[in-house]
């Protein structure tokens, strides 16, 4: 039976060392401090806005939200991004996403000073991120990194394959693997035979969003599951692993919720810190 990758409790942990960061910056005048920009009315991103802006207040990080109304314009989007890059008092920003139809937000995302870059989504940081010289990294791809060295995780030589190769998740979690000196698959929706390759898995990750997608006869004896997926059924949140019989198999494994989900906003925090630290000439 696998052992329960606690994302929950490692996000306590996390918070604590954040907290302590955040004290000894403001003990030295340095408030970090970043932007969220939320355009229009989708109720998911203002609920994911708000629970940020509460969990950075915990921690004593400014966050200021920008809620623009559906009818802004890109042009408008585009101003309101130049005037954070350019206010010396402002550490981070994001653009919350989706954004209305009418807006590119590529064009956005490429809008932002990449050293104030906290999704790590700028060109500038996605290349920084594969030549292994980064300074900011994606919140949820460094969440599971933190997790499986928490929990002493070997990767170096291991396989893994993750299914999905979103910019968001599986490709940023790609290259932090590589880091470690894993071996790397990353497995899509016109990925052939996929049960062949996650069976070889020793490190076995789910994030494209489709319930229950990983079942126990697509996973190697004993490898690590991790299940980034939320899915919501008859009211319940589930993750892309089929939890109770994957977890017969597995060695260790997250569940949904309280695996993944709570070290994202976590790891969030955590790049805004870096980012101010550095903008302050600090390691």
């Amino acid at each position: 039976m696998a052992e329960i990758l606690d994302g929950k409790a490692l996000a306590n942990t996390l918070s604590e060392e954040i907290k302590e960061k955040v004290k000894a910056m403001s003990s030295n005048g340095i408030k970090p401090h970043f932007c969220v920009i939320n355009i229009g009315d989708d109720p998911a991103s203002k609920v994911y806005v708000r629970a940020k802006k509460r969990r950075a207040e915990k921690l004593g990080i400014n966050q200021e939200i920008f809620q623009l109304p559906a009818e802004t314009t890109e042009q408008e989007a585009l101003a309101l991004i130049q005037k954070l890059n350019n206010d010396p008092q402002i550490n981070g920003v994001m653009v919350q996403l989706p954004v209305p139809n009418h807006i590119n937000s590529d064009h956005l995302i490429e809008a932002i000073n990449p050293e104030k870059d906290v999704d790590a989504l700028t060109a500038a940081n996605v290349g920084r991120l594969w030549q292994g010289t980064h300074f900011v990294k994606p919140a949820t791809a460094c969440g599971i990194i933190d997790l499986l060295d928490h929990y002493q995780i070997p990767l170096d030589g291991k396989r893994a394959v993750i299914i999905g190769r979103s910019n968001i998740v599986g490709k940023p979690l790609a290259a932090l693997l590589l880091e470690k000196n894993a071996t790397v698959t990353l497995a899509h929706s016109h990925t052939k035979n996929l049960t062949e390759l996650t069976k070889q898995a020793d490190i076995l990750v789910a994030a494209v969003g489709k319930a229950k997608l990983v079942t126990a006869d697509m996973v190697k004896e004993g490898a690590v599951v991790i299940d980034v997926g939320i899915n919501r059924i008859d009211g319940h949140l589930v993750g892309d692993v089929d939890f109770d019989n994957v977890k017969k198999r597995a060695s260790y494994i997250t569940p949904v919720p309280g695996g993944v989900g709570p070290l994202t906003v976590e790891s969030l925090m955590q790049q805004v810190v870096a980012l101010t630290r550095r903008q302050n000439g600090k390691s």
